[in-house]
């Protein structure tokens, strides 16, 4: 079994000497190519029972490094586990149309803020509707870019609690088992209000045309492009919902800290080519294999390295952060839960909860503990 790591120090260098990669692409394919190797550092320890001496090499918590996510997703999964409420759960999934890859995937800032909005707007503004809900929902987004077979496939998971607080802040009002806003309803509403943000962002000149899309520039032909858009049914996917709370979170976390592929799905990496397996959900959800040239490999993974600071993980209406002390504490007294107070356990205390291993102990004799005896210092490098 292979790794991205060794796809990347096998064939990165070679890649990034014959394309012009963005600061973020190659500070992301460099945190991988050097996590938990000499090049970052680390810290000497000995046991004080048996003696031995160990090396940890420092990790480089690149949030697209498959390495670095396990603790990350368990804390995340902590965290949010304060946040739910004794109630059904919803999966909904918002996919815009492959026409728009292209223009996404050269305006992925612009373009990943309005799919966010759009998203949060549409479920908001509907569950408020007393047709459908008539109450102030919240719920969970994360958005992926990914498909299984690494091509551009933008979408945003959305875990979304069966109910919502009264509009008079008095009641909890539940929803039906089945999810209380047709999927059409979402479709088409989803849709006016991308395009909508879509046409703003043109007017403003918010937008980038490189020479694959040049002809997009034209008013006429972005015209065109947008009325075919608002011709197409646009796919929302509703899920069956989640027997527990618990269950909620433990799904989520495969969703939250998933890289675009990991490492387990890495099959070969040879001089010239990757193998790696994949799902063809066109063909009954098929395990397949896919060969590609290592250099195609990379490029369809360097898509789907997000901008810098943008937030892929977002909490929208009673769960956001505003409404944590008002909203979100009125539902708790409603279904009478005590909020949970957080312990006050060290980093060494937290990981051990989370992770079930000891901070510290050694690992060969499992009696002793490890004193730090010196640092190894990082290496300098540097983009070529």
């Amino acid at each position: 079994m292979s790794s991205l790591q060794e796809i990347i120090e096998i064939h990165g260098e070679n890649y990034i000497r014959n394309n012009k990669l963005p600061a973020n692409v190659l500070r992301a394919l460099y945190s991988i190519q050097y996590c938990k190797t000499a090049s970052l550092g680390g810290h000497i320890y000995e046991c004080n029972e048996c003696g031995e001496t160990t090396i940890a090499y420092n990790s480089c918590r690149n949030r697209h490094c498959p390495k670095c996510q396990a603790y990350a997703k368990e804390l995340w999964i902590y965290e949010r586990s304060k946040s739910l409420l004794p109630t059904h759960y919803f999966h909904i999934v918002f996919t815009i149309p492959e026409q728009l890859n292209s223009l996404v995937l050269f305006n992925q800032k612009e373009l990943y803020s309005i799919l966010f909005t759009s998203v949060s707007e549409t479920l908001l503004e509907l569950a408020k509707d007393k047709k459908y809900l008539g109450a102030e929902i919240g719920f969970t987004s994360i958005l992926h870019t990914w498909g299984q077979n690494l091509m551009n496939h933008p979408h945003i998971h959305c875990i979304v609690p069966g109910g919502g607080l009264s509009l008079d802040k008095a009641k909890w009002i539940k929803s039906k088992k089945k999810f209380f806003i047709p999927v059409k309803v979402l479709s088409r509403k989803f849709r006016g209000k991308f395009l909508y943000y879509l046409n703003t962002l043109y007017l403003n000149n918010k937008l980038t045309f490189p020479k694959s899309i040049s002809e997009l520039g034209s008013r006429n032909i972005f015209n065109e492009f947008k009325d075919s858009l608002y011709k197409k049914e646009w796919i929302v996917y509703s899920k069956a919902p989640f027997s527990s709370a618990e269950y909620v979170l433990q799904y989520l976390g495969r969703y939250t800290h998933r890289v675009a592929i990991s490492d387990n799905r890495i099959i070969k990496v040879d001089k010239n080519n990757v193998s790696f397996k994949w799902r063809d959900y066109k063909d009954n959800n098929k395990q397949k294999v896919m060969t590609l040239k290592a250099k195609e490999f990379i490029r369809r993974f360097t898509m789907h390295i997000l901008p810098d600071r943008f937030v892929k993980i977002r909490h929208y209406g009673i769960l956001g952060n505003r409404n944590k002390q008002l909203k979100f504490k009125r539902c708790l007294e409603i279904f009478r839960v005590k909020p949970i107070d957080d312990e006050k356990l060290s980093s060494a205390e937290l990981f051990f909860k989370l992770t079930g291993i000891k901070i510290g102990m050694c690992k060969i004799c499992e009696k002793g503990n490890l004193i730090e005896k010196g640092i190894i210092m990082p290496q300098s490098y540097s983009p070529p």
